[in-house]
């Protein structure tokens, strides 16, 4: 397991493109803290209170304004 919290950001990008390059043509399922990890996933369901909150690619959750949209928009701050 990878923990990237506090981690540098070169160390980040170099562990994302090699997760990038291990799940390629694979079933991953990915628990991420940083969206911007699983920004480019096929789907990405959202979970509240551990129910499905929304399920969509990143640009349809953004386009939905939901939970997504706005967990987007605070780490961005």
């Amino acid at each position: 397991m990878f923990v990237a919290q506090g981690v540098d950001y070169i160390i980040v990008h170099i562990v994302q493109e090699a997760l990038d390059k291990a799940r390629a043509g694979r079933t991953c399922i990915t628990i991420a803290h940083r969206l911007t990890t699983i920004k480019d996933a096929d789907k990405i369901a959202v979970f509240k209170n551990g129910v499905v909150h929304e399920i969509g690619t990143h640009d349809t959750l953004m386009a939905k304004k939901g939970l997504y949209f706005k967990l987007q928009k605070a780490q961005h701050k």
